[in-house]
């Protein structure tokens, strides 16, 4: 867990249940800034300033390239283009979570978030230009964050500026648990969303457009607040929501923009049967202990069978395979799954703990899936190119680079909001560092080249303050290949240290490990 996280305070909802603890920013509400967040406008191709908008989005595309090892995603073809589309997905890992699915989803996003997204520092320059719209959680009200009638003013406000967004063709993203977590499976839903895509749906109806659709998504990180971890953003088919339940009062009502809560019944009756749609793509397990088993057992099942997984998504579709075989049926609305005593599952378990202490995994085994594989040479010989093309470059990198690498570092350890923050306050110090740091280290580079290089300088045979000014705008693309650089040289050196590690193990490890591994495959093939 990150530094200086908040602990439990005791507070709980009607349930008894735990409340999320309120970081220090999320604790600060500021009711008259959240009451003049500028607003959205639906007649243009963003509900956001368009040209805010379209930078915002190149910045993060470019920052995630370099943040994510990999990134795949799959299942477009099932968001309707004839509609707008409410996604929901399980929460684990902060603004990464939303930002994964925007990047990927066809549609403008209409957006809403914790209140103090709109709030701080910086980030609200951006998120006041995108017209994101605040809300305020049960735990900012009960804990006595604002009064309720002001909580209920401004998420009346929020959620049917939201649902005008949906029901004019835009995508939304809202999470139903309403709080990002570091559980292996999702927790008890809200009602938020449920509400939201109702209202939407009414105010569709109201104007004889299509009702807007639930998106189940699934968001699958390798290790989700590690650099340059695999992400996996996978759209399932949408859920179409009951129409002909909606009641009139409902309709009437939005179209008059005010907000009336949908009636109880059919808000929980959408929420009870969204989260069957959720729970299958996510990890669903116990615990993350319980959750690597099932990628230990995928990934033996897979070398034994010659069939490697060579990619994350066919490791997760593989262990989701090895999770259904082994878990017992979850009952209706049971929020935890139970823990699976499977002996099968217990020996993986076991193996897995052993590996994920020495900083192994599953991928770490030999083609046959019997012991620890051996390092290829030809991998150390790559690692040695890419580190002196790194070095050509380290001093761009050291430039531009390094002061967002302390910052993130710096803040994603010592965040009050726990692990699935971390890689969030890592993205904003990249992103964010790049548009406010650059120009300066830009400015910097040119004038330490001015001063050490003008002879240099005089073959470009143009004006010196032209020729400084081309030398300052090349600076920018120097700094972004440095950092693709950087992450490029940062695989390999992870790859060479997991190498070094498996050959350092000792031959007492390797031995157990080779007759754990023996018996699990024993016992797979006398299962089948």
């Amino acid at each position: 867990m990150a530094k200086g996280v908040a602990p439990f305070d005791g507070a709980v909802d009607h349930r008894g249940e735990a409340l999320p603890v309120l970081s220090k920013s999320s604790a600060n509400m500021q009711m008259e800034k959240l009451l003049n967040t500028p607003m959205p406008s639906f007649d243009k191709n963003t509900p956001g300033s368009p040209f805010w908008t379209k930078l915002a989005f190149f910045f993060c595309r470019r920052t995630a390239a370099n943040q994510f090892r990999t990134i795949e995603y799959t299942g477009m073809e099932h968001i309707p283009s004839d509609r707008g589309s409410l996604c929901a997905a399980w929460h684990t890992n902060g603004l990464i979570d939303p930002l994964g699915i925007m990047l990927a989803h066809p549609k403008e996003f209409v957006m809403g978030g914790r209140h103090d997204l709109v709030t701080r520092p910086i980030l609200s320059f951006w998120t006041r230009r995108l017209a994101v719209q605040p809300v305020v959680r049960k735990a900012e009200l009960l804990r006595g964050g604002c009064s309720e009638e002001e909580a209920t003013n401004l998420n009346g406000r929020s959620l049917l500026t939201l649902a005008t967004g949906i029901a004019s063709g835009f995508g939304c993203v809202l999470f139903p648990e309403g709080t990002s977590h570091d559980l292996a499976h999702m927790i008890r839903f809200r009602t938020g969303p449920m509400r939201t895509v109702l209202a939407a749906a009414a105010i569709a109806k109201g104007s004889g457009k299509k009702c807007p659709v639930l998106q189940p998504v699934g968001l699958h990180f390798r290790v989700r607040h590690h650099y340059r971890t695999d992400m996996w953003v996978e759209f399932t088919e949408p859920h179409y929501l009951p129409e002909d339940q909606i009641p009139e009062d409902l309709i009437q009502a939005v179209q008059k923009r005010e907000w009336v809560e949908p009636p109880g019944d059919l808000v929980r009756s959408l929420r009870d049967g969204l989260r069957p749609h959720l729970a299958p793509i996510t990890p669903n397990a116990s615990s993350w202990d319980e959750h690597g088993a099932y990628h230990l057992i995928a990934q033996v099942e897979a070398r034994t069978k010659r069939k490697p997984l060579v990619t994350w998504r066919s490791e997760v579709l593989a262990a989701r395979a090895v999770r259904d075989r082994y878990q017992t049926e979850i009952e209706d609305q049971q929020i935890e799954p139970a823990e699976v005593n499977h002996p099968i599952v217990q020996t993986a378990k076991d193996i897995h703990l052993n590996l994920e202490k020495k900083g192994l995994d599953g991928r770490d085994l030999s083609t046959s899936g019997k012991k620890l594989r051996v390092g290829n040479p030809l991998y150390g010989a790559s690692f040695l190119v890419k580190s002196l093309l790194m070095l050509a470059l380290l001093p761009a990198f050291i430039l531009s680079l390094s002061p967002q690498l302390i910052l993130g570092r710096y803040l994603g350890d010592r965040t009050d909001e726990g692990v699935d923050a971390r890689t969030t306050y890592q993205f904003l110090a990249a992103m964010f560092g790049s548009v406010m740091i650059w120009p300066l280290c830009a400015l910097i580079g040119t004038g330490l080249i001015w001063m050490n290089a003008s002879d240099v300088l005089s073959l470009f045979a143009l004006d010196q303050y032209l020729t400084l000014l081309i030398v300052y705008l090349a600076m920018f693309p120097l700094f972004w290949a440095s950092g693709r650089m950087f992450g490029i040289w940062w695989d390999a050196y992870v790859d060479a240290r997991t190498a070094f590690k498996r050959l350092t193990v000792g031959k007492k490890f390797k031995q157990e490990i080779e007759g754990k591994l023996h018996l699990l495959i024993s016992d797979l093939k006398a299962g089948q």
